[in-house]
């Protein structure tokens, strides 16, 4: 069985999307996106440097047509299950046909440009708590007024809040367990992003979504999602709510899957995999990042493509 993943942000690189332009069209369908997204894409996928691309506004709608422009190339008709990384589950909802192409880039737009802005309200941050026991992780976290907001498995969990509870946290880690600042703009996936939760909620009201048509689980509790609209509230609410990964890798586990697509920019989560699911559990990974890997994931998929033999969140 396969499945198709989308990497969230914090997995672009300058550069990332020059190679794919060579295809046909490529260059032509990023410009149309960019007019949706009031961003020049192509630009950004080529010319920019790391400091452009870093800002939320711009790097969420890079990483959402950059999934979708990488798999426009591969044959989807036998993925049975889809799956993406925080903003990267916008993508996996147009790979899953909830959303159309262009629903999920003007979202994306939306998201990031008021993910920016709530973060611009109070100094915030994230930081990744690498080690540990889990539970203990969990209740430093608490203790210090900070919130889990993705839980990624493979003894990662990033902690986000206020500038100065970071601060004393990384000065008093979890037994066992180091603390690294990571470079954000703002606490993703806690309340401090409720305005953008309420702005993006006001713009996907107006959202035609379809069920899906593959299993798609969602970022909440690494459930399968079969209802399209259920699915488009799940990707307002999880603006402010923990990235459960963790549960993502365990679904992925459980239904058997046995060959994964990371769309590009990939290999973050090829990584996690790779360390959370191990022996006969851990699936053949291809990280398609140039045109160069496409070979490897058709492939791939012919290998491993398969109709779905187990259900999951009542999707068989």
């Amino acid at each position: 069985m396969l499945a198709v993943l989308a990497p969230g942000q914090g997995a672009q690189k300058p550069g990332f999307l020059a190679p794919w332009l060579t295809l046909p069209g490529a260059e032509a369908r990023l410009r149309w996106w960019s007019a949706l997204a009031g961003l020049d894409l192509v630009h950004l996928g080529t010319e920019a440097g790391a400091e452009e691309i870093k800002d939320t506004a711009r790097t969420q709608p890079l990483l959402v047509a950059a999934a979708l422009l990488a798999a426009e190339q591969v044959p989807l008709h036998d993925v049975a299950v889809v799956a993406g990384h925080s903003v990267g589950e916008l993508g996996a909802a147009a790979v899953a046909g909830v959303l159309t192409p262009e629903s999920a880039i003007t979202l994306a737009a939306v998201r990031g440009r008021e993910m920016a802005a709530a973060c611009a309200l109070e100094p915030t941050g994230m930081a990744a708590v690498l080690g540990g026991e889990p539970a203990d992780v969990l209740a430093a976290i608490e203790a210090h007024g900070l919130y889990p907001a993705n839980r990624n498995g493979a003894g990662q969990v990033v902690a986000a809040g206020a500038a100065d509870k970071l601060e004393k946290f990384a000065g008093d880690p979890p037994a066992r367990a180091r603390v690294r600042t990571l470079e954000v703009a703002g606490a993703f996936h806690t309340p401090y992003m409720a305005p953008a939760e309420r702005a993006l909620g006001a713009i996907a009201a107006g959202v035609t979504a379809a069920d899906p048509a593959r299993i798609l689980l969602s970022n909440y509790d690494g459930t399968a999602v079969t209802d399209g609209r259920e699915l488009v509230r799940r990707l307002v609410h999880q603006v402010t709510a923990p990235v459960r990964w963790d549960l993502c890798m365990a679904a992925l586990a459980d239904l058997g899957v046995t060959g994964v697509i990371e769309l590009p920019p990939a290999g973050t989560l090829a990584g996690l995999l790779r360390r959370e699911l191990k022996g006969s559990g851990r699936p053949e990974v291809v990280t398609l990042n140039t045109p160069a890997d496409l070979p490897a994931a058709r492939d791939l998929i012919a290998r491993h493509g398969a109709a779905p033999s187990t259900s999951i969140g009542g999707l068989t």
